[in-house]
């Protein structure tokens, strides 16, 4: 078994959800040659989630973000880490609630992944810039 790690960065993203699949796969072409086995990206940010979920109508990504500010609402009194901004403390919550990193396997060099399955990046920022994200790989 082989282990190949890599970090990549993923282009400044708008706050919201977005589907960053074809830009991992574009940035870590040494997944083809994994016949198979288990992939693991972690986002090196506080404000900012990984999740895996439907990737075919755009609008699932439009009620995420609804949700998430509904669910954790931005100036609340009793917020004290409100040093970069009223989005701040909510970044942080949100991202504790969606997790900081995602497995899923590889098969015949490619992430093995549900039909309408994908992988977000979850920004929760108003003003965030690019994000690194590590991709370890094992297999054969």
């Amino acid at each position: 078994m082989n282990c190949i790690q890599k970090e990549i960065i993923i282009s400044k993203k708008k706050r919201g959800f977005h589907s960053i699949t074809d830009e991992i796969i574009s940035q870590f072409p040494d997944l083809e040659n994994i016949q198979n086995g288990i992939c693991q990206i972690f986002i090196k940010h506080t404000s900012a989630s990984l999740t895996i979920n439907e990737d075919a109508d755009p609008t699932v990504l439009l009620d995420f973000e609804s949700h998430f500010n509904e669910m954790v609402p931005e100036n609340q009194a009793y917020y004290k880490h409100t040093y970069e901004g009223s989005d701040d403390m909510p970044a942080h919550l949100k991202s504790s609630l969606l997790g900081s990193s995602i497995n899923m396997p590889l098969t015949d060099g490619k992430l093995n992944l549900g039909t309408w399955q994908g992988v977000y990046l979850c920004e929760h920022r108003n003003h965030a810039g690019p994000r690194s994200l590590v991709i370890t790989i094992w297999g054969n």
